[in-house]
């Protein structure tokens, strides 16, 4: 078995960097939610950065902005529970990142959770913004499993229908208790649980490979 995680919101808390850069809760999560927009809508890939700088400045921020992100960028930190949470389950599946962001920023952000991935992919590597099937089935074929036995932990409701639409289970880790759109819940066939916290995914996956057994 193997988990692949959504990396930005799923074992990140991206929210506190973006908006401290933004200069308050309410401007990040305007831009967050642009950039999202943008990142989501994108399909084929285009320059992450470019994409991070059109949203600070659609949103009214300056155009420094998201230069002082990704100046800031090795600031980013793990959910509280995610760094104990990955290294169990590293002992039992193969783990995974899956992520919207450029090469060199997704090794930047994966070196904060502490964890060394049997495989990380960014948008930029696949070619491709999730939620597009590409990064996913990219990251399924360097896993070596087959969709069915790959639990993606997603961050975002959009990586329900992404990760599900290729076969993959989906747990959403919903930290800030993101809504869930109209035009996405029929992705919910995929859940297999949804939590504002990692901690779950432990009696999940551990209970899942003793069944295999």
């Amino acid at each position: 078995m193997a988990v692949a995680f959504d990396l930005l919101t799923a074992l990140l808390d991206s929210w506190t960097l973006w908006n401290r850069v933004a200069g308050s809760r309410d401007a990040g999560m305007r831009w967050r939610g642009e950039y999202l927009r943008l990142t989501y809508g994108a399909g084929r890939y285009r320059a992450y950065e470019e994409l991070v700088n059109t949203a600070a400045l659609a949103t009214g921020l300056p155009p420094s902005a998201g230069a002082a992100l990704f100046q800031e960028w090795n600031d980013l930190r793990p959910w509280p529970e995610a760094p104990r949470v990955l290294e169990r389950l590293a002992s039992h599946a193969k783990l995974a990142v899956v992520t919207n962001c450029s090469e060199a920023l997704a090794y930047r952000a994966v070196g904060a959770t502490g964890v060394i991935f049997d495989v990380v992919v960014s948008s930029e590597r696949a070619a491709y913004y999730k939620p597009q099937p590409q990064p996913y089935r990219l990251a399924l074929r360097e896993l070596s499993f087959p969709a069915e036995q790959v639990l993606f932990v997603a961050g975002s409701p959009y990586d329900i229908t992404g990760a599900g639409g290729v076969g993959m289970p989906v747990f959403w880790h919903n930290r800030i208790g993101l809504p869930l759109p109209s035009h996405l819940a029929v992705g919910v066939k995929h859940l297999v649980g949804t939590s504002p916290s990692l901690l779950p995914l432990l009696p999940l996956v551990l209970g899942q490979v003793s069944a295999d057994r």
